[in-house]
């Protein structure tokens, strides 16, 4: 499975990265430009990324808008449903109008910070991801 962490708090990104490499290859963004960036070489590759896991709130280009040009690109490469990346939405900030629009926009899932190695893998779980 290949994995990119979004994540712009250096703890945050180590700790997902050190729980998600027993499940695959985890590549890490610490902004939403160089996550766009490491998206669409993957698709250009045609080694998508199999999960990611996005940072509402990251520097230069915010979680949000991430995961809205990743919808796109995958709907303008046709990329079929079942290909898409599955998209975990993290974050700190309790706003439900964060959680909507992230839900509006196509993300997967959902996880509030700070984040519980047991919720990441229900949801893995939920997404087929891991058995």
């Amino acid at each position: 499975m290949r994995i990119l962490i979004a994540e712009d708090d250096r703890l945050s990104c180590t700790f997902l990265t050190e729980f998600l490499q027993e499940y695959g290859q985890c590549d890490t963004a610490d902004n939403g430009l160089e996550t766009i960036d490491k998206y669409v070489e993957a698709l250009k590759n045609g080694e998508p990324y199999d999960l990611m896991c996005l940072d509402i709130m990251m520097p230069k280009v915010d979680g949000l808008m991430v995961l809205k040009i990743i919808r796109e690109l995958e709907s303008r490469h046709h990329v079929a449903a079942e290909k898409q990346a599955r998209i975990i939405m993290m974050t700190a900030i309790a706003d439900m109008d964060y959680v909507d629009q992230a839900f509006e926009l196509g993300c997967d899932a959902y996880a509030s910070k700070p984040i519980e190695i047991a919720q990441v893998q229900e949801v893995m779980q939920d997404l087929g991801l891991i058995s």
